[in-house]
């Protein structure tokens, strides 16, 4: 059975902790996977990383940001009916 683990750094990042929770579809009741539970010191690492990737963002130029905002709308948008069915499969 599949496990999703967390997000870190523009990658899938196991986390510290090796316990589980089941991912059940509210659509039929199936246990459809496990996701990874977080420890503190997941925590701590997400937010680390993006206390790091701030800067960056924050010096990029307002009409490149508004850019990379609108972009990811439109990609949300075209992609609606897909992200629906991951998430009722995910959650």
């Amino acid at each position: 059975m599949a496990v999703i683990s967390h997000w870190l750094n523009n990658k899938s990042y196991p986390g510290t902790r090796v316990d589980t929770a089941p991912v059940t579809n509210p659509a039929t009741g199936a246990v459809t996977g496990q996701v990874a539970l977080a420890g503190v010191e997941d925590a701590r690492a997400v937010i680390d990383a993006a206390a790091a990737a701030f800067p960056a963002w924050r010096d990029t130029s307002l009409a490149k940001r508004t850019q990379v905002i609108f972009k990811f709308r439109e990609l949300l948008n075209a992609r609606k009916g897909e992200l629906a069915e991951i998430i009722t499969a995910e959650h």
